[in-house]
């Protein structure tokens, strides 16, 4: 296997499109970060890297795998099509708070990184195909999933992605999670006329609350998380609700620990259904209980994560070490259930956001639309992209990258 080489041909041609391009950009990511736009309603994120796209020379679909805010992007050597590569672009917002994940420079994150490898290929003609997906709906709606199962990356051998934070690094640990609505149905009364005569569904909802509060305190805050809200408690003080609706998440380090928690929570669900008569109201026999979506935990190629780190140490970062970053916990990504079906990273690398001012918060969203995010975006665009760029060139690399992977389509029926 090579050595990395920041000066060989190949890395000069990849390294000068990127650069050629940052003017482009940065006016991209300052548009997508002034249209903030929710899950599955992208448009105008959608329009412009499309149409930006297809000005670069690359063959375009947009509303790809039935989502109207979904793309392909694609670009084949005239070498040959070799092996085919792929990067991921997020451009989905916050409620209320904006890109305060910093999608818009994920947007240009996966933009830089397919533009340097179709310069390779066009001046070098190294065999290989490159693939760029728009990928919407990553904060609430599992866009990703939805590809994986539309059969986005059947045919693609990697896939890498970049996201800022506070950290710099390719092994952050991201829980495995689900997300689910409960319903409780009593019966309505008058509250105070003859409150006896009703079932409080209300009184059900708070007491699984207090159950999942009790139950935080003998699971182990390293591996697992649980947090919902009420959506729907009652519409008058004087009723007795007889419907309740609450959205939830539980979390867990790993997809197994997360099997292993849920069947806990649901008997919190269940238990406070039983203990104040819902269970039997209006013919219902149990709470229900609606999965929305089920997102993996990330399981980062070993390989491909250790080469990008090589390349952002070159490059002058400082990268924290991998023992130190199991660690560090998240929240969840898409980006998950694709490193279960292909090879894939979830780099992280740091945009020095205020102190305090994590990922989903105001103060990150403001230190999205810095020059200096903008140019540690083009830095960690350079690391995949040179990262694909191994792979494609480099028989000894890119076996090392599938040897050192044990997943596969098969995980596809459970997602």
């Amino acid at each position: 296997m090579s050595e990395i080489n920041l000066t060989n041909e190949y890395a000069n041609t990849a390294i000068k499109a990127i650069d050629d391009k940052s003017e482009d950009l940065r006016s991209i990511s300052l548009k997508i970060h002034e249209n903030p736009e929710l899950a599955f309603k992208e448009t105008f994120a959608h329009n412009l890297l499309v149409e930006y796209l297809k000005d670069q020379g690359f063959k375009v679909t947009p509303s790809a795998y039935g989502l109207e805010t979904a793309f392909v992007a694609e670009f084949t050597s005239k070498g040959g099509e070799g092996r085919v590569i792929s990067f991921n672009s997020e451009y989905d917002a916050l409620p209320e708070i904006g890109h305060a994940c910093g999608h818009n420079l994920i947007a240009i994150g996966g933009v830089a990184a397919a533009i340097a490898i179709k310069a390779v290929f066009e001046k070098h003609e190294i065999p290989g195909k490159v693939k760029l997906f728009g990928t919407p709906a990553e904060e609430n709606g599992g866009g990703k999933i939805i590809l994986i199962k539309a059969g986005a990356y059947n045919d693609v051998e990697i896939s890498l992605m970049i996201h800022p934070s506070p950290y710099e690094g390719s092994f952050f640990s991201h829980f495995a999670n689900e997300s689910y609505n409960i319903e409780y149905f009593g019966r309505n009364a008058h509250a105070a006329g003859i409150p006896w005569e009703g079932i409080n569904a209300l009184d059900a909802m708070i007491l699984a609350f207090n159950n999942i509060g009790l139950l935080r305190q003998q699971i182990k805050p390293t591996e697992t998380r649980i947090h919902g809200i009420i959506n729907n408690g009652g519409k008058a003080p004087n009723v007795i609700p007889d419907y309740t609706s609450a959205s939830f998440t539980i979390r867990g380090k790993t997809l197994e620990v997360l099997n292993a928690l849920k069947p806990r929570v649901y008997g919190c669900f269940e238990a406070a259904g039983e203990a104040t008569g819902c269970t039997e109201a209006n013919g219902t026999k149990d709470v229900k209980i609606f999965r929305k979506r089920r997102v993996f935990d990330v399981k980062a190629n070993v390989t491909l994560g250790e080469r990008y780190e090589e390349y952002l140490r070159k490059f002058g970062k400082e990268i924290i070490p991998k023992s130190e970053q199991d660690g560090v916990f998240l929240g969840s990504t898409d980006q998950g259930n694709v490193t279960y079906v292909v090879p894939s990273i979830h780099a992280l690398y740091d945009i020095k956001p205020p102190k305090g001012s994590g990922n989903h918060t105001i103060g990150f969203t403001d230190a999205t639309k810095t020059e200096f995010a903008h140019n540690a975006t083009l830095f960690a665009s350079k690391g995949i992209a040179l990262t694909a760029l191994d792979f494609l060139i480099d028989d000894e690399f890119a076996k090392e990258v599938k040897d050192t992977f044990d997943g596969g389509f098969h995980w596809v029926d459970s997602m």
